[in-house]
């Protein structure tokens, strides 16, 4: 009895589980189109007679029980289904037989979706037997390989025949690289790039990027004989251009010979690790690798031109051209190499062995790996589409979103995947494609959603449900031009339409604020999910969106009115939610808030700038010293700005004794006033804003006037002595002036020489003297 009880409780718990589900979360809704797009499990009811006058069209929107439960018939109710058509479903090969196998089924889907709706579809996958396999050898030829390319020469025979152990249509290719030719990666002296091995070294090509070597072929002769054409290379750095070389194998596919039907492989062999987007900055190559093919003459032409592509390129491009690669490498980069294989798909990491004796065991344990492994993935998902892989096999990896993967399938073993497809907005003929990684053969989904009802309607235009003024359409009324209402009721005559309708608008909002018909110009209001009304003139009011506090409309302690709680004399708050007291806003004067603000919640909302938690300091406030200075200038000296009327301006806001010494403590100031006097007076604010109590010191600092004759007397003597200290200034410039001009011809003087000879024409003057009386005798 007791497991019979347990049992009928968890069935009803998985039903209670199941219609918890199933929700509508409706918003506005004023027809069937809104209704289903408002959810998954948004059902409508078309019936005529399921609304009332003045109800909501909105009721007719709701999951399809509540809507049973309110007399709506099943046959009336409007609800879209998730509809799945395959357009091609081809069935899967079982081998190849020189035609394109057929490897994933279906191979085109059209999904018409409700949206929100899940919808689940099987794809099935099963690798044909002996399906073709192109395996391109990709080497490096630095100086460090030297060993390996003369062991590779030899593997010709041992690949072949491994390859024709998986399939008869192999076909193998071989291509070379080292690095780009450029410092700091190769030494760009001319003899160096002809020879970039040691000296001692005879058997040596010229520096290269890439190199074609040797487009798909069967035979296995002509690997061989190209093969052994090969010599080795060299460069300076470790890191080579293996990324370079893989982007280009992976482009150049008509060069490369890759078949459109096969599973194609690069088996990278190298010891060093590789150089990245951004490295060809170390050689001033700024241009980014702009991922297409550059192959002339078997060679790489923009090796020097353009960067080493990134990870995320390589990778894109590999996935794209469904390539698997295989880096056989050797013990020392074997951790970068594995990295690198964890951001590319459907990739594998191989242990080379020093001299890759063991490269063909390498790469046929990889290509085991990675033909076991199946991963149904997609590209170019539309926006809100969700999809979820579940494997159906033995080694099935968990559901996921992004992939489904399924380990150790066999060749022949079919396999299939649950995919389940979401959309969660409407969309018109949208695609992306599922398909297995390194497989051609893709899945085509086209997704299209039904958002809109398709009702069979009333032929009848002038129907007796809108007062043959309208048709049905879904249920409710569509009216003649001149009528509007909710069953086309109210003739509009010769009034304009859009006034009307603009009348049931409030500051030209939604009409009736979404909770209302207009009819006639004036709002009709519906009645709430709870059964009451809306009300208001524009129906913007109901009595049950108010605030709540602890889950309680008005905290339990007041009425919802028009969206305000209306509390009650014992409680307050935005939503009742404290009861009534000022204990808390007390001061210790007995006021409340000090009256500076008001008491709420039995706590102190202050005014502007005064402080929590009792509204008792301004931090923000004027200085009341220099604000009340006119005051206490006129109420304790009778004089300033305010003397006429000092009464009516100060009597209310300060209350003043005249003292000799100080007992209030609380604001001091000292204030310079319009005499000139300085005034020593304490203030403390007393309850409210603007009063104070005011103790003024009766004797006021005015200093003493100043003497006039000393200023006068001051100043001649400051005149006379500018006038002095002028006059001696103006007697030193002219005497320095007057000394430069002394020195001056001192200097020419001294420069001037004289000639010492005798003027020819000049004739000295000859004095005779005679005297007149002499006679002789």
């Amino acid at each position: 009895m007791d497991w019979f009880l347990v049992l009928l409780l968890l069935q009803m718990g998985r039903i209670g589980a199941s219609q918890q589900e199933e929700v509508c979360s409706k918003s506005l809704v004023n027809s069937c189109g809104d209704c289903i797009r408002s959810g998954p499990y948004c059902v409508w009811c078309k019936q005529l007679d399921f609304t009332e006058a003045g109800e909501q069209e909105a009721v007719r929107c709701d999951t399809q029980a509540q809507l049973i439960a309110r007399g709506c018939k099943g046959q009336e109710i409007i609800s879209p289904k998730n509809n799945l058509t395959i357009d091609k479903g081809e069935p899967l090969s079982k081998s190849f037989n020189k035609q394109e196998p057929i490897q994933l089924t279906p191979q085109r889907i059209s999904l018409r979706l409700r949206s929100g709706l899940p919808t689940t579809f099987n794809v099935s996958f099963k690798r044909a037997e002996g399906y073709p396999v192109d395996l391109y050898y990709l080497m490096d030829l630095s100086y460090s390989m030297k060993d390996d390319l003369k062991n590779v020469k030899e593997l010709g025979k041992d690949l072949f025949a491994a390859l024709n152990k998986i399939t008869e249509h192999a076909q193998i290719g071989f291509g070379a690289f080292v690095d780009k030719t450029v410092l700091p990666y190769t030494n760009t002296n001319k003899e160096k790039l002809l020879k970039p091995c040691d000296e001692n070294y005879q058997q040596c090509q010229a520096a290269f990027g890439y190199r074609h070597v040797l487009s798909m072929t069967p035979r296995e002769d002509e690997f061989k004989r190209k093969v052994t054409e090969q010599f080795i290379s060299g460069n300076l750095d470790s890191p080579e251009g293996s990324l370079d070389a893989m982007m280009q194998a992976a482009l150049c596919g008509d060069k490369i010979g890759w078949r459109n039907s096969s599973t194609r492989l690069i088996v990278l062999t190298t010891d060093a690790g590789f150089h990245m987007a951004g490295d060809g900055k170390l050689a001033g190559i700024l241009e980014p690798n702009d991922e297409q093919c550059h192959m002339e003459n078997n060679l790489y032409t923009n090796s020097i031109d353009m960067d080493y592509p990134s990870v995320g390129q390589l990778a894109v491009q590999l996935e794209k051209n469904n390539i698997q690669p295989i880096f056989a490498v050797t013990t020392n980069v074997e951790p970068v190499y594995k990295q690198l294989s964890e951001m590319i798909p459907k990739s594998e990491v191989g242990v080379l062995s020093s001299d890759s004796k063991n490269v063909v065991e390498l790469i046929e344990s990889a290509y085991n790996r990675l033909s076991s492994k199946v991963t149904l993935t997609h590209d170019n998902l539309p926006d809100n589409v969700r999809v979820i892989y579940t494997p159906k096999c033995k080694d099935a990896g968990p559901p996921g979103e992004s992939e489904g993967v399924c380990d150790n399938v066999q060749v022949g073993q079919e396999i299939s995947f649950e995919v389940t497809v979401t959309a969660y907005s409407c969309m018109d003929d949208k695609s992306f494609t599922i398909r297995p990684q390194g497989i051609k053969d893709t899945l085509t989904v086209t997704i299209s959603t039904n958002c809109e009802c398709q009702c069979v309607d009333p032929e009848d235009n002038n129907h007796a449900h809108c007062n043959k003024k309208g048709k049905v359409s879904c249920g409710t009324c569509s009216c003649n031009e001149g009528s509007i209402g909710q069953f086309c009721e109210c003739s509009i005559g010769n009034n304009d339409e859009p006034a009307l309708r603009a009348s049931c608008q409030r500051q030209n909002g939604t009409e009736c604020e979404g909770r209302g018909d207009c009819v006639c110009g004036r709002c009709e209001c519906h009645t709430t999910e709870a059964g009451r009304s809306y009300y208001g003139d524009f129906c913007q009011c109901d009595d049950e969106h108010c605030e709540k506090f602890q889950n309680k409309l008005c905290g339990g302690n007041g009425n919802c009115k028009c969206g305000h709680c209306e509390c009650f004399e014992s409680h307050e708050g935005s939503a009742c939610q404290c009861g009534r007291s000022d204990e808390g806003c007390r001061t210790l004067n007995n006021t409340v808030c000090y009256g500076r603000g008001t008491c709420k919640c039995n706590r102190c909302e202050c005014k502007e700038g005064y402080q929590h938690p009792r509204c008792q300091t301004c931090l923000g406030c004027p200085d009341p010293c220099q604000t009340k200075l006119n005051c206490i200038e006129c109420l304790g000296f009778d004089s300033g700005p305010f003397k006429k009327n000092c009464s009516a301006a100060c009597s209310k806001s300060i209350y003043h004794v005249m003292v000799d010494q100080f007992t209030i403590q609380s604001k001091k100031c000292h204030q310079k006033d319009s005499e000139g006097c300085w005034i020593k007076f304490n203030l403390d604010q007393l309850v409210g804003e603007d009063n104070y109590m005011a103790e003024i010191l009766k004797q006021r600092d005015c200093p003493a006037p100043p003497s006039v004759t000393a200023i006068i007397a001051g100043s001649i003597a400051s005149v006379a002595l500018i006038g002095i200290l002028l006059l001696m200034l103006i007697k030193l410039l002219i005497y320095m002036k007057d000394l430069k001009e002394f020195r001056k011809f001192e200097n020419d003087q001294k420069k001037s020489k004289w000639a010492k000879a005798d003027n020819p024409l000049f004739h000295s003057a000859n004095t005779t003297v005679m005297n007149p009386t002499f006679t002789g005798e």
